[in-house]
């Protein structure tokens, strides 16, 4: 199964009037790989709803039934999972473009007795899989490859204490996976807090998780129980709307159901210390993580520091962060970027190449990215390589929608793995995308 969307190699946005309406977000995609992923494992059914039906999610609901789990789409965003205890796929496990599919379904995997093979498309076989591997073979599983294609044969797993110097949630999430099989002690030391999804849903599914500052260990009793989750709406797609009412002039736009993580709040932080005018209403819980309504309002932004410690709660945001720090006035220094360089793309060069093309100063220093914002829009007119980027994609076609000269994007069709109704639901906002 994978995502039926209508989507077009290049797209172009031109300079819009005034952004106005209300839209609903999508649901976050790493609560929807982890809700099937754990609904797959889990005793009984587990009922999904707001489930992200982009191609990433996609393909780890067609790798979860392969390992023998059953999966059912009942009406859109809502699903069933039948847990059942996994069993050696009868071919490779596809995970496209998604290295969270990847990196969280390795760690599962691990835990089973069983041999799968993972592969990919040619950017996630590029990306580094060893900072996983290396853990999971310190707690008994044999590998063969450190990129993709690879295979993983699990069982037999003893416990482990991993320090999480790279603060990767995807690492600490397939490290708790694996070790809800494991026999022993299983303790990620972080030295900065990354994404605590994995911890908050194992703890929905009935897993005993102890949490101490900087010491994430799981707990005696970690069967799994099937569950209702709700999967509330993501930060990281709610990023482009919210940008996008900022920068084009006149804009009042109000995005619901937004996420509101302290994890992963790392870019409404930055973008209010910038200027930025949003109101956070409606304030609730919903799938045990706090979601409130986002009114956005055009603001005149200033250009700021953004220290590196904030990284893990906005590496995906960096991409719009740039955009709107390119219509800032001043200059915009975003620190401990390293990160970005293994994602769907070298990010950070990306961003720089992007910006460039449309007129606008940027450069890297080490892992630091700096904007010189002037305060006003800038020349755009480019055509932006997105290296089959999907936030790079989405992040310069709502820069054109305030340039001052239209942006095309190569490679748009990406954006179906993340946020395949970003095209009509910025149009029903008055965003000229086309």
């Amino acid at each position: 199964m994978v995502a039926e969307i209508e989507a077009r190699d290049c797209l172009t946005a031109s300079r819009s009037g005034p952004l106005r309406g209300e839209i609903q977000m999508p649901g976050d995609k790493s609560m929807s790989h982890r809700a099937l992923i754990l609904g797959g494992m889990a005793d009984g059914v587990t009922r999904i709803r707001g489930l992200l039906e982009g191609d990433d999610v996609l393909r780890t609901a067609v790798a979860v039934g392969a390992l023998g789990a059953g999966t059912e789409r009942v009406g859109p965003g809502e699903w069933i999972v039948r847990g059942a205890k996994w069993q050696s796929p009868a071919a490779p496990i596809d995970c496209g473009n998604s290295g969270t599919a990847a990196r969280l379904l390795m760690g599962a995997v691990a835990g089973f007795p069983i041999s799968a093979t993972f592969t990919g498309d040619a950017s996630l076989s590029s990306r580094p899989m060893e900072r996983v591997l290396g853990p999971l073979r310190s707690m008994g599983a044999r590998t063969e490859g450190s990129t993709l294609p690879l295979t993983i044969h699990g069982g037999g797993l003893t416990g482990i204490r991993f320090m999480n110097e790279k603060a990767s949630a995807q690492v600490k999430s397939a490290i708790l996976l694996a070790g809800l099989r494991a026999d022993g002690e299983v303790d990620v030391i972080e030295p900065a807090p990354s994404r605590d999804h994995t911890e908050n849903m194992l703890r929905q599914f009935g897993c005993e998780v102890v949490t101490e500052r900087s010491r994430i260990a799981l707990g005696q009793h970690r069967s799994l129980i099937g569950t209702d989750v709700t999967i509330a709406g993501d930060p990281s797609s709610a990023a482009f709307p919210i940008v996008a009412a900022l920068i084009v002039p006149g804009s009042q736009v109000t995005v619901r159901n937004v996420m509101l993580n302290p994890l992963r709040a790392g870019l409404l932080i930055t973008l209010r210390e910038m200027g930025a005018g949003i109101q956070v209403k409606n304030e609730r819980i919903e799938g045990g993580e706090p979601v409130a309504d986002l009114a956005v309002a055009t603001s005149s932004l200033s250009g700021v520091e953004v220290p590196a410690h904030r990284a893990p709660s906005m590496i995906d945001e960096y991409p719009i962060l740039a955009v709107a720090a390119a219509f800032a006035e001043g200059r915009t220094v975003m620190h401990g970027l390293a990160e970005l360089r293994v994602k769907e793309s070298d990010r950070l060069a990306a961003i720089v190449a992007g910006l460039l093309e449309c007129g606008v100063e940027a450069r890297e220093e080490g892992d630091s990215l700096i904007v010189e914002g002037r305060g006003a829009p800038p020349r755009g007119g480019g055509n932006v390589q997105a290296h089959h980027d999907h936030r790079i994609a989405m992040s310069f076609l709502v820069m054109g929608l305030a340039a001052q000269q239209p942006i095309g994007v190569d490679s748009a069709d990406m954006i179906a793995t993340s946020f395949p109704d970003f095209v009509p639901l910025m149009q029903s906002l008055g965003a000229s995308i086309s």
